[in-house]
């Protein structure tokens, strides 16, 4: 049967479809890392940055095309994470404004939504990289294009992009040198090509497979969860523990070797940081829900039996202030002058960054980015009139921009992407001048500090002419590993020689994870003393996960 036309009830069909898709691939898309660094967050991102969009369009009833493609860009827009969420927000959005006016969509009117979708992001990244989910979507609209030159069967067009988005996907290795020599395609475009598979699956009449089941159970408890909950009858106030966390682990043999899971254990540990607590586990996950008041630290409670995919945190605060009328908070306020907005994960960063100024630290950073939605709820909690965002990592500086792009007050973003740069910005903060002159001068501070960090592999790899051992770690400066070893102790070392220049450094700031014991530590700090007598030697207790060492030389 040829389909000639897609109405908006069946393009919502497709969306959904392709959603679910992602969602049940996200964690092989996840396991397409170019870096050996444990930050393969991809298919997390794009899948929950999706799944907000598909949220959006089931709330539609009308059947129009144009309603559907708004809808489903409104919620992409607030839900992107991270570079890969942005970017595929992007392409939805050009695609939904290309079609906008029809109630119903040919393969011309598809192909012409393709291409608009291209155009707007490769507009909004600044420096467009080839061999990534933007080729994968511009090789996929030119063959669209004609296609629907001469097909008005939208099977069959859709057959032709989705092959070639594989066929695009396939060469990414040639265009990006890093995926060659890991041996990948690139993460981004594949989670582009799941979308697209779901869409032709849609309108092929053919069903995919389902995610697990545990999931829709838990769902079912969450929901009770709330239901029975007193939001209605409290004020914003009164709410202790602010964010509606979710999270998912994925077992990982080696993690559990070393920490066995037990799951009652597990919940009373949780127990400690949060309520309404909702703990369900089986043989290769472990789904959390909890009201906590800082989402990271349940978080890497977690991480110790695995890695943590399918995360969520929600501002409970603001959904009350909306839910219920809260009539304090709508009555208007005088807006302070000055807003800092920054990203942290970790106690004692977040402290660290609250004592140089921070008004609002999002919990979030590798592996975990806060969405354009999370930072938007951060500016307005800052309620002022100019407000600064330090993202403190390259993957969450776009979510920030277009979150200061959507604010209804002046924003800037100070696109520091390490916590030594975020940490030196906000060292260059001055009240008594303007958003674009703090700006600039916090920007030319956070490149006066040399950043290193400390990290495992999480695979055997080969990258910049190193052979890297899964487990082993790794000695990173400025985003460039430098040195690899198999102890932590030996690697911050050899870092540490890398980034200092005795003659030139004067400041060695050590801000030590979760897994850094005070022994190791004190051996460190002896070792800098003794190699470099002049140098001042600064120690904060981060207990961030994920890098043992985050280095600050300046």
């Amino acid at each position: 049967m040829t389909v000639r036309e897609i109405d908006g009830t069946k393009l919502a069909e497709m969306v959904l479809q392709g959603a679910q898709h992602l969602k049940a691939n996200s964690q092989m898309i996840d396991a397409l890392n170019v870096f050996p660094v444990p930050d393969g967050d991809t298919g997390t991102n794009m899948n929950l940055s999706m799944t907000s969009g598909a949220e959006e369009v089931r709330k539609i009833s009308e059947n129009h095309a144009g309603a559907v493609g708004q809808a489903l860009a409104k919620g992409l827009l607030m839900g992107a994470r991270g570079n890969s969420g942005v970017i595929l927000s992007q392409l939805f959005r050009g695609f939904s404004k290309a079609c906008e006016q029809k109630e119903a969509l040919t393969t011309k009117d598809l192909a012409e939504a393709f291409q608009g979708g291209v155009k707007t992001a490769y507009k909004a990244v600044m420096k467009p990289v080839e061999g990534t989910i933007l080729t994968v979507a511009r090789e996929a609209a030119e063959a669209a294009e004609k296609l629907a030159a001469e097909e008005e069967d939208l099977v069959f067009f859709m057959e032709g992009v989705t092959k070639a988005a594989q066929d695009s996907l396939k060469r990414t290795p040639e265009l990006l040198p890093v995926l060659k020599e890991v041996g990948v395609v690139d993460s981004g475009g594949q989670g582009l090509l799941t979308i697209y598979e779901g869409f032709l699956a849609n309108l092929k009449g053919e069903e995919m497979p389902e995610t697990g089941s545990a999931s829709v159970s838990m769902d079912e408890m969450v929901n009770a969860e709330h239901h029975k909950s007193a939001q209605d009858f409290m004020n914003t106030e009164d709410i202790e523990y602010g964010y509606c966390t979710e999270f998912m682990v994925k077992f990982e043999q080696d993690k559990l070797n070393e920490n066995p899971y037990d799951e009652e254990q597990f919940r009373e540990e949780l127990s400690q940081h949060g309520d309404s607590l909702l703990v369900v586990s089986d043989e290769e996950l472990i789904k959390v829900h909890i009201h906590a008041e800082y989402p990271g630290e349940t978080m890497t409670l977690g991480q110790r039996y695995g890695s943590l995919i399918n995360m969520k945190i929600e501002n409970m605060r603001e959904q009350h202030t909306s839910i219920v009328g809260d009539q304090k908070s709508s009555e208007p306020q005088e807006l302070a002058e000055y807003g800092i907005v920054t990203v942290a994960v970790g106690e004692g960063i977040t402290k660290l960054f609250e004592s140089l100024g921070a008004h609002v630290v999002i919990q979030g950073g590798q592996t975990m980015n806060p969405s354009t939605q999370d930072i938007s709820d951060a500016i307005k909690r800052v309620h002022a009139k100019h407000v600064l965002i330090l993202p403190n990592n390259k993957n969450i500086t776009m979510a920030a921009e277009q979150a200061a792009e959507l604010a209804e007050v002046d924003v800037k973003v100070v696109a520091s992407k390490t916590i030594p740069q975020g940490m030196s910005a906000l060292l260059g903060f001055n009240p008594e001048v303007d958003l674009q002159t703090n700006q600039e001068e916090m920007t030319r501070l956070m490149k006066e500090v040399k950043s290193g960090q400390v990290t495992y592999a999480v695979r055997d790899t080969q990258i910049e002419g190193l052979t890297i051992e899964k487990g082993h770690f790794m000695g990173i400066l400025e985003g460039d590993i430098k040195s690899t070893q198999k102890g932590q102790f030996e690697t911050a070392k050899q870092l540490l020689r890398e980034m200092i220049e005795e003659d030139e450094d004067e400041i060695v700031t050590i801000i030590s994870g979760e897994e850094v014991s005070n022994e190791e530590l004190d051996k460190l700090e002896t070792f800098i003393e003794e190699e470099y007598e002049d140098m001042e030697v600064e120690i904060h207790h981060g207990g961030q996960p994920i890098y043992s060492y985050i280095f600050a030389v300046e």
